[in-house]
């Protein structure tokens, strides 16, 4: 056997990129000087979680952490998918970590992906699964992935103790993915949106749903924003309460904007920051909020939210050898670190074309052709 050369990576940046840029083009990794200098150094209890899921869906990974944690030593194996997976997200980051890397790996699988995953559903900082659900699943069918394509969201769990669970599907491209010209952002035709609520009061989401209804419904009549509360064993293991908008276009755009309020903080949080308890926010200045911040999502002009645009970036690279063409609004921190990873992995630069007329970025990029090597194998 050739001894494999590992591609070598510092600090604990963009972890899950890296991991999935190099499962997908099985490249070895590296990774040095994980929070060395921190106080607690090494990988955190989610990036251990994300490599337990990476072992989840494929067949022949292997991980190898020194004793601190401080560096990893990570070679892909190949992605298999499957059915009746189960994964349990722990309780330090929301669903919504795991789910954008499982959508990209999964379409590119020996067999279908079925996975049901267990924990926090909605929090403040990670994309809700109902935005995953409203607003990412339309994204991936622009690239031609039609059917087969689904999250059921089965209960729901707010932060600290999580308890939720959602059921992930996601079919397989066997030509690789179609290559996008996308750059008409046409007008808000609708809102659509969910409420949750889970061991509170119902009149959480009244009061939530009222206060963003009362900034649409002066610009636009169709606004219709749904209400989910649930209640004993379907509820979860916290109380909380959130809302999740999404905005959709004359031309098939959907712009998000979500977020969560939870009693308790979670474990690590706690260490960190020794303030005083935060009251919790009202449910009408949520709802606020939240409206206020899908009108600047829509006011930035991008055919996707400022929270989607890595995942554009990165199915736009792994297109068919291809012109794509999008347009986004102002690029977003992870938007940038998503570009380098492409750029570090694949080889491919985008060409940036800011648009200071709409103060929109057109980016542009000949795909990988990406096809799918595990059903090449079997």
């Amino acid at each position: 056997m050739e001894k494999k050369t590992y591609k070598k990576l510092k600090g604990s940046q963009s972890f899950r990129l890296r991991l999935l840029l190099s499962t997908l083009t099985s490249t070895p990794v590296l990774i040095e000087d994980i929070r060395a200098d921190d106080t607690w150094p090494g990988l955190r209890s989610h990036e251990i979680s994300f490599l337990r899921l990476l072992e989840t869906v494929t067949d022949g990974c292997v991980v190898e952490i020194n004793e601190t944690g401080t560096k990893l030593k990570y070679k892909p194996g190949i992605v298999m998918g499957g059915k009746n997976l189960v994964h349990d997200c722990g309780v330090n980051r929301a669903i919504g970590y795991f789910l954008e890397p499982l959508l990209v790996l999964g379409l590119f699988g020996k067999k279908p992906l079925s996975i049901r995953l267990k924990g926090i559903t909605n929090d403040p900082k990670d994309p809700s699964v109902d935005t995953f659900r409203l607003a990412t699943l339309p994204i991936l069918k622009r690239f031609d992935v039609q059917e087969g394509l689904d999250l059921k969201i089965e209960s729901r769990g707010a932060a600290p103790n999580g308890g939720g669970e959602v059921l992930l599907s996601v079919p397989i491209v066997r030509d690789g993915l179609k290559a996008v010209m996308w750059k008409d952002v046409g007008m808000v035709k609708r809102i659509r949106g969910v409420t949750f609520s889970a061991r509170v009061s119902v009149q959480f989401e009244n009061s939530m749903r009222h206060a963003a209804r009362g900034i649409f419904n002066h610009l636009l009549p169709d606004v219709h924003i749904f209400t989910d509360h649930k209640a004993g064993a379907l509820s979860g293991k916290s109380p909380g309460y959130g809302i999740s908008l999404v905005a959709e276009t004359t031309s098939g755009c959907f712009l998000s904007a979500d977020t969560a309020v939870s009693y308790g903080q979670r474990v690590e949080e706690v260490v960190f920051n020794d303030e005083e308890k935060n009251e919790l926010t009202p449910p009408e200045e949520v709802g606020e909020h939240i409206a206020s911040l899908l009108l600047g999502e829509i006011e930035q002009g991008g055919v996707v939210d400022s929270t989607h645009q890595g995942l554009l970036f990165l199915l736009c690279a792994l297109c068919q050898r291809d012109v794509s063409k999008v347009r986004v609004g102002k690029l977003s921190p992870y938007g940038i670190e998503t570009l380098r990873q492409i750029k570090e992995f694949l080889g491919i630069e985008f060409e940036i074309k800011p648009d200071p007329s709409t103060g929109t970025v057109n980016l542009i990029c000949v795909g990988y052709g990406f096809t799918n090597l595990a059903r090449k194998m079997s």
